[in-house]
């Protein structure tokens, strides 16, 4: 008898497994296949809430997993690609969306030997993952997945094909009442909760029902349990996440639990709904009527919380509440990091958001510059008995602009450390990433491009450090208020601003878009513009120094130059990744 029921955990466990298994190598194989489409799907999203609801169902639907789409939701608002209202109608369209499994293993777990199928489907994906074409082998992982779980479910059903009479204790709690269902959504929650899995736990409930070992009152109840199970995913992905990501998160929580709520107040009416919407009565036709269940119980409840996204969003920010705001000198890398249901693909897109911040950060440094030059036209004190400049040997430059320029390269070299940072943490996640296993060579290209990128921007900010570092020198030994070597200097700056400008612009839309032939010759005339201007002001100079200007003051100037062409010469270098 130990024996016996020794063997039954151990192939439970084992059944499980590869249900679980199966799964996973399932959602991982349609995302490897789909690419970063699903991703961009989910990053694009519009702010209608009846849009975002189907891309949450159209989504999950595919990978069938609302939890995979959940924490990607989750990183997604902690990146700031989504908006709190954004993710909130996704959330709701990935509860319907993770009913699709149930359909699945419902209409085909239990209308043949599923083991007849997931045998040939195993030998398939391991015939394409043999391949080298990298777009068919993708898709291995989908075969793989489908086939092993087939074989979990079968191996379930025998395992879970137990005497009705032998579980009937399980079956009595729902004779306990309106506390029975109660404990049977507990129980519901805290396996799926365990397994990581709602739609796992939904096809062992089948599975169950169908061998007839749990009635159709207590399967309700574990599917409705299950429903909040599922969030644990979500609520572990939120901690340590920015604050609009634990409100994701909260979100995630709070409608599942309040959507279950109703449903336990409405029981016997909700079951009656489904027994009127399912042909046959539950004992006859148990599957079919769990798996509407299920689609009924999350359709109604984005039905009934759909309204009032914005309400939503507004309670959850006043519960969560934003702390107080502190600026940020060390920089943390703003991805949420899961030990499974990864996509490299996602991960791409978030680096993406993080490299377009590295450089609006920098063209922030750029700007500084141009206000430093700018402001060197007032900087000089004027003799108040005929209005004439003086030079530095007779009176000093301005303090309010000599403050004004020590604030500027303080700010600009506090940027530059944070840039830095940056640097090294986006540059260490993207080399993990590359050494991951599986990593298709697509997108090692893709990691390899992102790493190019972020150095150059890093070396830009460098450039920025050094050019506001040399304007210091060259402001404290130029000899006048206005010459036309300093005239120059400006437009300099503003050419290599407006060519970095254009870059950012592009870097925004991330790797899926490259430049054209139009914009990669438009880039090379920049580049070159940038070029010939450095040639003539460093000309220019040599000439003022032939002619007697003060040598050290024309030196800073030419370092100037040199540091400025430096850092068009990152921007094209930019380019030329892109």
């Amino acid at each position: 008898m130990i024996l016996s029921i020794i063997s039954i955990i151990f192939n439970f466990v084992g059944a499980l497994a590869l249900l679980l298994w199966g799964m996973d190598l399932l959602s991982s194989g349609i995302q490897k296949g789909a690419g970063n489409k699903l991703q961009k799907l989910l990053s694009v999203v519009s702010g209608n809430r009846v849009t975002a609801v189907f891309t949450g169902l159209l989504v999950t639907g595919i990978i069938q997993s609302s939890s995979a789409t959940t924490v990607m939701v989750v990183s997604f608002v902690n990146a700031q690609i989504l908006s709190l209202t954004q993710a909130i109608g996704i959330i709701f369209g990935a509860n319907i969306g993770t009913t699709v499994t149930a359909w699945i293993v419902s209409f085909l777990g239990f209308s043949f030997k599923v083991s007849a199928i997931a045998i040939p489907l195993i030998g398939i994906g391991f015939f394409l993952k043999s391949l080298k074409k990298a777009k068919i082998k993708n898709f291995s992982d989908l075969f793989l997945g489908f086939g092993m779980l087939f074989l979990g479910l079968d191996l379930l059903g025998d395992t879970l094909s137990l005497n009705p009479e032998s579980v009937s204790f399980i079956n009595s709690i729902t004779d306990w009442g309106f506390s029975g269902i109660i404990v049977g959504v507990l129980i519901g929650a805290v396996l799926t909760g365990l397994i990581h899995s709602s739609s796992a736990f939904t096809a062992i409930i089948l599975t169950m029902a169908a061998a007839g070992s749990i009635n159709w009152k207590l399967s309700a109840a574990l599917v409705l349990g299950s429903n909040i199970g599922t969030t644990i995913d979500a609520v572990l992905s939120s901690i340590g996440a920015s604050t609009n990501a634990k409100r994701a998160a909260a979100v995630h929580v709070g409608f599942n639990i309040c959507g279950t709520i109703i449903a336990i107040i409405c029981f016997n009416p909700f079951l009656s709904l489904v027994d009127l919407i399912v042909p046959g009565t539950p004992e006859s036709n148990i599957t079919n009527h769990i798996a509407m269940l299920h689609t009924v119980f999350n359709t109604c409840s984005t039905l009934i919380f759909l309204p009032f996204v914005n309400q939503i969003a507004m309670l959850v920010s006043k519960l969560i509440k934003e702390p107080k705001s502190q600026v940020e000198k060390k920089y943390k890398l703003p991805l949420i990091i899961t030990q499974n249901r990864y996509t490299i693909d996602s991960y791409i897109l978030q680096i993406e958001k993080e490299i377009a911040l590295m450089s609006a950060k920098t063209m922030t440094m750029l700007d500084e510059i141009y206000t430093a030059l700018k402001g060197f036209d007032l900087g000089f004190i004027t003799n108040p008995k005929n209005g004439r400049v003086k030079g530095l040997n007779e009176v000093s430059l301005d303090r309010t602009y000599l403050n004004s320029i020590e604030n500027i390269s303080s700010q600009v070299l506090e940027q530059e450390d944070y840039i830095d940072q940056m640097n090294e943490a986006i540059s260490d996640f993207l080399m993990n990433c590359y050494q991951m296993n599986d990593v298709s060579e697509h997108n090692k290209a893709k990691i390899s491009k992102l790493i190019q990128i972020t150095a150059e921007i890093e070396d830009l900010s460098d450039e920025c450090a050094s050019i506001i570092h040399v304007l210091q020198k060259y402001i404290l030994t130029s000899d006048q208020k206005k010459s036309s070597s300093y005239e120059k200097l400006l437009p300099f700056v503003d050419q290599v601003k407006e060519f970095f400008d254009y870059i950012s612009q592009h870097l925004s839309f991330g790797l899926s878009y490259t430049l054209s032939s139009e914009e990669k010759r438009l880039s090379v005339k920049m580049e070159e513009s940038i070029d010939t201007t450095k040639k003539q002001l460093k000309k220019l100079a040599r000439q003022r120094i032939e002619n007697g200007k003060d040598v050290k003051s024309e030196l800073h100037y030419i370092d100037l130059v040199r540091h400025i062409e430096r850092a068009g010469d990152n921007v094209y270098k930019i380019a030329q990744t892109l």
